[in-house]
């Protein structure tokens, strides 16, 4: 089947296109040992721009994309935030996007591989009609729909549920490792049992906790934090200043510090965190996409002993010096993506949110006249909103 959609492909000059695009009824399995079905074909309604589209678009500039492609195809229709509407089940749904054969999609092994809606090997959003595994159709809560429309509030909100999930599952690991990380040194402190000491390790690990960069995922994960352990000191570091719209909405909805990187150096930088904070941190977290975030933490030390390190960005190179991240007990992890019960618990709680007070729309007509220009000039430019998303099917969405 043909639908216009947008997609990219390997090509210096157009690495993205909106055009005509074949589309295909690939059956896929949610997890191993799950049955293999047929798509459901939907209408994507909102759909969302992340980062990672706008690095693939970078990738197909440099011709790397070539893995990123469904099978058989020499092109990627992207997209991977937004809600769809599924005709043969009159009712909306959010896609759950990573699937595969797979136990875990969050801890996929060797011998196991994933796929990612308009990401990775499984074509996305950005189209007219897309077909989707029917058990990745989450369910929406109820009492939102009116007359076969969503309210636009509510749909902005639903661009979110991916990130946010990631940020759930962020939270749970940094927890879980937080905890195996140090609760024998809390048993000795404490002179107390395991299980009492793992609980105390897994508050104490969010003590004093760098957020270094502030997009959204940066946002998403001080606020869960702080939700969890409202106890935490969190803060977020990022070269906005602090009576702009975006911190004054993080600050706002997580209660976090903040601390503006307008120092001329790293090393003032480095010294003006630790001072924030009250010493150096116990978690460190990088979602800036620089590589001054691991410069930071470890060749200016603002992350303490037995403190850890979570690597969210996409592009930096992680470099430390082996003589104090071995005897100062670092643990650096990265891990991306998330579990489909992430996804439904956030649904729940964006559906709750403000969070759509950070959406921007662009019209969809001046986006698909030039995505390549929209993605550099308006949705990733130095002065772009938040977060931008686009109606791409607006019969569905009551504008208001």
């Amino acid at each position: 089947m043909k639908v216009k959609g947008t997609y990219f492909q390997n090509d210096a000059d157009k690495p993205l296109v909106y055009g005509d695009v074949e589309i295909s009824n690939v059956k896929r399995q949610r997890l191993r040992g799950e049955e293999l079905k047929e798509g459901v074909l939907c209408e994507p309604v909102m759909v969302g721009f992340c980062g990672t589209d706008f690095e693939l678009m970078h990738m197909g500039q440099r011709g790397e994309l070539s893995p990123k492609f469904p099978k058989g195809k020499k092109r990627l229709i992207n997209g991977h935030e937004g809600i769809v509407w599924v005709p043969s089940q009159n009712r909306f749904a959010i896609v759950l996007i990573r699937g595969g054969d797979s136990v875990d999609p969050t801890r996929y092994t060797e011998d196991e591989s994933y796929f990612e809606y308009g990401c990775d090997r499984a074509d996305g959003l950005f189209a007219d009609k897309q077909y989707f595994n029917p058990d990745m159709l989450l369910k929406i809560p109820d009492g939102y729909v009116k007359d076969g429309k969503l309210p636009l509030s509510f749909a902005k909100k639903m661009v979110f549920p991916d990130p946010f999930s990631c940020m759930l599952f962020q939270l749970e690991r940094m927890e879980d490792l937080g905890s195996a990380h140090n609760f024998r040194v809390v048993m000795k402190r404490e002179d107390c049992d395991e299980e009492t000491a793992r609980n105390i390790a897994k508050e104490e690990i969010f003590e004093r906790t760098v957020i270094f960069g502030l997009g959204t995922t940066g946002m998403f994960i001080g606020d869960l934090i702080l939700r969890a352990h409202p106890h935490a000191n969190v803060l977020f570091v990022a070269r906005s200043p602090i009576d702009s719209p975006k911190v004054s909405f993080a600050l706002r909805e997580s209660k976090a510090l903040y601390l503006r990187n307008n120092y001329d150096d790293n090393e003032a930088l480095a010294k003006a965190i630790i001072h924030t904070l009250g010493g150096r941190a116990t978690t460190f977290i990088g979602v800036s996409g620089v590589n001054v975030e691991h410069e930071i933490a470890f060749k200016h030390k603002v992350l303490g002993c037995n403190g850890i390190y979570n690597s969210f960005s996409l592009g930096p190179k992680i470099t430390f010096d082996t003589m104090p991240f071995g005897f100062e007990n670092h643990l650096i992890f990265g891990s991306i993506n998330f579990r489909q019960d992430h996804m439904e618990k956030a649904i729940e709680m964006l559906a709750k949110s403000d969070y759509d007070k950070i959406v921007e729309l662009i019209d969809k007509e001046e986006f698909i006249k030039d995505p390549i220009d929209a993605y550099n000039n308006k949705i990733y430019c130095k002065n772009s909103p938040l977060k931008t998303a686009v109606v791409w099917n607006p019969k569905y969405v009551d504008m208001g």
